[in-house]
């Protein structure tokens, strides 16, 4: 990230190339990766996968590790070489905000800044609105709450103008209200930051929330990498993803039913009425579609209370155990997952290639 002319945030081009190995006596680490040089990429997986693990590759914080790592056109690792920590250009926010106590916010956020210039100090106040820290600047954090703290410890990583932002479950050490107080502020750094981020988590919400690209990793490997809305709609991913499978569908919001308190979100297949969303026609929104609310009808439904119907086709099955089983859909070029029981497969008659008719109730919808 860097200031134009007008101090504006924008963006480093490029792509990051990460291929690194490690070695421990019961575990070992090898991944290789091509991800965008923008937006957020999601690290998902159990813990002890090694997403942390991977973290601290990049930021040069384990010495053994071996292999390449190039962020958007520089090189910070190859074979003979390795930049020192210090002079990586990334901010790292751990789960717990690990603020200096002695400081306040203010003293934090420039704790970090040897000689402040202009450009220092438009980009911190820049930060500061972007997570509307402005009124707990001189408290000290243990005056702030677990999601304030947070908050902070991530403006005073954006302050330092990092080239990459590594985020290590920032919102593992909150609680349910905590988590629902600063995921609107990870949603707005989403839309606004224009430097990659790479988002370790091992909550799928937080995923369908927030990431642009996901890598799925397992046992120290990568298991899965893409968009997130092809990666989550993976049989194979979803099949092991029990009753989180889930895929994520971008869309628009096109109109407000107030007297019903619904709303109409308008994508590439269709059109889906959900709960009423608080905001204004014409916003971008996620819909999260999770495969347990989509029931499979072989003709349009009539009289009925689902709100949502789309004419869709089965592209592949798969068994997910004795009972169950796991449908792709095609939406017009959307993919929608539906999990069913193998009777209804069976007395359906269910195949890939057949055209069928996907039900989504609109309370089931998570925009």
């Amino acid at each position: 990230m860097s200031c134009d002319r007008d101090g504006a945030l924008v963006a480093e081009t490029g792509e990051l190339h990460i291929r690194l190995q490690l070695r421990r006596p019961n575990f070992s680490l090898a991944v290789d990766l091509c991800l965008p040089g923008t937006g957020v990429t999601a690290l998902f997986g159990p813990s002890g996968c090694g997403k942390t693990t991977l973290l601290r590759c990049i930021a040069g914080l384990e010495p053994e590790a071996s292999g390449f790592v190039r962020i958007n056109g520089e090189t910070w690792q190859d074979t003979g070489y390795r930049m020192p920590v210090h002079r990586r250009p990334l901010g790292y926010v751990f789960q717990e905000a690990s603020l200096f106590p002695h400081l306040t916010v203010e003293g934090n956020l420039r704790f970090g800044l040897r000689r402040l210039r202009a450009a220092d100090e438009k980009r911190l106040e820049q930060v500061v609105a972007l997570l509307d820290i402005a009124a707990l600047r001189q408290r000290r954090p243990q005056a702030l709450s677990g999601g304030e703290r947070q908050r902070v410890a991530i403006a005073r990583a954006l302050v330092l103008d990092p080239r990459l932002l590594l985020l290590d479950e920032p919102l593992a050490a909150l609680d349910r209200a905590r988590k629902r107080e600063i995921l609107p502020y990870l949603e707005r750094l989403h839309r606004e930051l224009a430097i990659p981020v790479l988002y370790v988590t091992h909550a799928m919400d937080e995923v369908a929330c927030l990431a642009d690209h996901l890598a799925i990793m397992e046992a120290g490997r990568v298991r899965a990498v893409g968009p997130v809305g092809e990666v989550l709609a993976r049989l194979d991913v979803a099949g092991g993803a029990g009753d989180e499978a889930e895929v994520v569908v971008d869309g628009v919001v096109a109109a407000h039913d107030t007297a019903y308190h619904l709303s109409q979100i308008e994508f590439s297949g269709g059109r889906f009425t959900l709960p009423l969303v608080e905001a204004e026609p014409g916003t971008p929104v996620r819909v999260v579609v999770r495969a347990r609310d989509v029931s499979i009808a072989l003709q349009p439904p009539r009289d009925t209370s689902i709100l949502n119907c789309f004419a869709a086709c089965i592209e592949a099955i798969r068994l997910v155990d004795a009972a169950q089983v796991l449908l792709r859909l095609d939406v017009q070029g959307v993919p929608l997952l539906a999990r069913i029981t193998r009777k209804s497969l069976d007395r359906l008659g269910l195949v890939p290639g057949m055209a069928v008719y996907a039900q989504v109730k609109a309370e089931a919808l998570a925009e």
